[in-house]
């Protein structure tokens, strides 16, 4: 049995071909529906086992990346999206898709911990390939203080908390999934190694079960040896990391290989 994927897709998304092959080369069926379609029918959510967000500038991130598309989740997804997760399916999202989990307020997961996403230190567009370390949190995914390898590629990838112990706090309540390091595997918000200086260096957060997860860098464009930027030197990892991130994420969907 293949785990059940349905990829969202709306105006400016532009990365849900190299997502979509990910899912597939991971070994699950991925069907795509706009979300004009979604709304109409917010059910079609309830048959799948993960549901997916890719990376782009829905439209043109005109009022902040990843709002517009937010409002629309919120007001004609959220509900049925949280059903997903209580019946124990999986929501996620990448870069922009990552940007609207948060502002629409399914990541972190937890309340009293409010945070946004607003433009890197840098004040431009960054894309230059990450180090992310994976947080125990993330174990079930990927071993944890391993490092997962990753492109980023976006303007506004900045978390940024209200209050002074919101990182701690985070930790606490096992939301922080991901977080920039340097090449000795040390987390950072240091430049370049954090592209956007980001608080406690995070990169990505997850929900405290584990099942609703976004992160800012680009897992599926490490499809390989060939993707990486020193073509398998060995500084930027052996080229598996990309693939096994997306079969941990679909583990738990996935019937057990027999042959």
């Amino acid at each position: 049995m293949k785990a059940r994927v349905l990829q969202l897709f709306a105006a400016g998304i532009n990365c849900d071909r190299e997502l979509r092959h990910m899912f597939e080369v991971a070994g699950a069926e991925v069907e795509e529906a706009h979300v004009r379609e979604l709304m109409k029918q917010p059910q079609r959510v309830l048959d799948y086992d993960l549901f997916a967000i890719p990376g782009g500038f829905t439209y043109g991130d005109d009022l902040g990346a990843g709002r517009i598309l937010a409002l629309e989740v919120e007001c004609f997804l959220l509900e049925q999206l949280q059903q997903l997760h209580a019946q124990g399916g999986s929501v996620f999202g990448v870069c922009n898709g990552f940007q609207v989990l948060v502002k629409c307020g399914l990541l972190p997961g937890v309340a009293g911990i409010p945070l946004s996403l607003t433009w890197n230190d840098t004040h431009r567009f960054e894309c230059r390939w990450s180090r992310l370390l994976v947080e125990p949190t993330l174990g079930h995914v990927l071993p944890a203080g391993s490092l997962l390898p990753a492109p980023s590629a976006h303007a506004e990838g900045k978390i940024v908390l209200a209050q002074e112990d919101g990182f701690e706090r985070l930790q606490q309540a096992g939301c922080v999934a991901l977080r920039y390091a340097d090449v000795h595997g040390t987390p950072t918000r240091a430049y370049p190694d954090c592209p956007n200086g980001s608080e406690g260096a995070i990169a990505g957060l997850v929900s405290p079960s584990g099942r609703i997860l976004g992160l800012m860098p680009h897992p599926e464009r490490n499809l390989g040896l060939q993707s990486l930027p020193d073509r398998g030197a060995g500084a930027w990892g052996t080229g598996e990391e990309g693939i096994a991130f997306y079969r941990g994420l679909l583990a738990p969907y996935q019937a057990p290989c027999t042959a």
